[in-house]
């Protein structure tokens, strides 16, 4: 008996054949990566420490963001922070890939010469107005193109920027719980393909408000960085409990360092101009002063080889590498104190608090290495055990919209400088 088959049929059996050794090897883990139908590979958690200088990773040795750089991507030297070392321009060229003076957020404290409207970062009507915010931000980026963002608390992300804001984002209130954050992130992570976020931007405080109050090298400040770093281990322990600890990009970062002050080491700006013919709009590491008109040079001259400590620049003569020139709310004025000093308006009101000068601060010059930030990295997208020298925290965007697969919008990083940290 001859059995015979029609070429159809023939074909058929070949493959459904095709499809049961496909099946077999999916089954025992070939011909499909980790988290290939999830999409979870491609997903970035960015969380900021604000405040964590770099230092602090070998001297404290948090454990979980200790066992994360071990494994992962570190940057031993730190990364280094945008000027002014402030809390805002950093966060928000973090997260444009551009400098201050090309996104707009030059301080957390600024005067806008166009509208005549002032920015604190305390003012919550004016962190929600979009005239502030330049540029285009990851997340803005993300949704453009189809994905979804969540923010629990980031710079930037109260305001629509191009008109849009993440899907998920929280109005900042330092009262939330570190617990109740991570937990709605992985909330977020439980959500169905389309709803759940690609990315994802989350921000710890702590660190830095007891950084100010108690300084770098105080117990207070290594139990603040403890007590972040177990935040972190409950997000490790979330994702392991969903059995997707290896599938999401995780990248801690921080937004400048810490700088030990002394009450031997201030300096009264009212010693040397007199503040009716300047408006001052930030003081501190970094003073920045608009002269009323017709004064600037004589307030230039008068500033200039005035103390050893500091050093004062028009803003169209700041050296290049600070990147602090081009935008219009750039004070007319920077003066930049040497690490570790600060400034007062008035010697009165110097003379008044000078022995509540303690803890730290930050805001000087970013080539500093005490304002150095935390930089880690773990997960699919990057390699294991490396260690990369430092860098600029503007190369930020660029990586994470590689890893998102997203098409960078104009910015001032360089994709080449972290490609190295990347597995392919």
């Amino acid at each position: 008996m001859h059995l015979q088959i029609s070429l159809s049929g023939a074909l058929a059996l070949r493959a459904t054949a095709a499809l049961l050794l496909i099946g077999l090897l999916t089954a025992c883990g070939f011909g499909s990566d980790p988290g290939e139908d999830d999409g979870l590979d491609t997903t970035v958690i960015m969380i900021s420490i604000d405040g964590f200088g770099s230092e602090y990773l070998d001297r404290i040795k948090p454990p979980n963001i200790s066992r994360l750089a071990a494994e992962g991507v570190h940057a031993p030297g730190g990364m280094i922070p945008v000027f002014p070392s402030l809390t805002f321009p950093n966060h928000y060229s973090l997260a444009t890939g551009l400098y201050p003076e090309n996104n707009g957020i030059v301080s957390n404290t600024m005067f806008d010469p166009q509208t005549g409207k002032s920015f604190r970062i305390g003012n919550r009507e004016a962190v929600e107005d979009p005239i502030w915010w330049g540029g285009e931000p990851i997340w803005v980026t993300a949704e453009l193109q189809g994905q979804t963002a969540g923010a629990f608390f980031w710079v930037g992300t109260e305001a629509p920027v191009k008109g849009i804001q993440p899907t998920y984002w929280k109005r900042f209130d330092a009262s939330v719980p570190g617990k109740d954050r991570i937990d709605e992130v992985l909330r977020w992570l439980d959500l169905p393909d389309g709803e759940r976020p690609t990315l994802i931007n989350l921000y710890f405080g702590e660190v830095d408000h007891v950084g100010h109050e108690a300084g770098p090298f105080a117990q207070e400040t290594s139990e603040a960085v403890l007590q972040i770093d177990a935040y972190i281990g409950r997000l490790l322990d979330g994702l392991r409990a969903r059995s997707i600890e290896d599938e999401v990009n995780l990248i801690i970062v921080s937004d400048h360092g810490m700088s030990q002050l002394s009450a031997e080491r201030v300096i009264a700006l009212d010693d040397y101009i007199s503040l009716d013919d300047v408006n001052i709009i930030h003081t501190g590491p970094v003073t920045m002063l608009t002269p009323l008109e017709g004064k600037k040079e004589a307030v230039l001259v008068a500033l200039r080889g005035a103390h050893p400590n500091f050093r004062v620049f028009a803003r169209e003569e700041m050296p290049e590498r600070y990147h602090f020139r081009a935008h219009y709310r750039i004070p007319e004025v920077i003066v930049i104190l040497d690490d570790g000093w600060t400034m007062f308006r008035e010697r009165e009101r110097m003379e008044r608090y000078r022995s509540r000068v303690t803890g730290a601060t930050h805001g000087f010059d970013n080539f500093e290495l005490s304002m150095r930030a935390l930089f880690v990295a773990h997960g699919p997208a990057f390699k294991s055990g490396y260690e990369i020298e430092p860098f600029e925290n503007i190369h930020i965007y660029e990586l994470v919209a590689r890893i998102l697969g997203l098409e960078p919008a104009p910015n001032d990083g360089d994709p080449a400088v972290l490609r190295p940290i990347l597995k392919r």
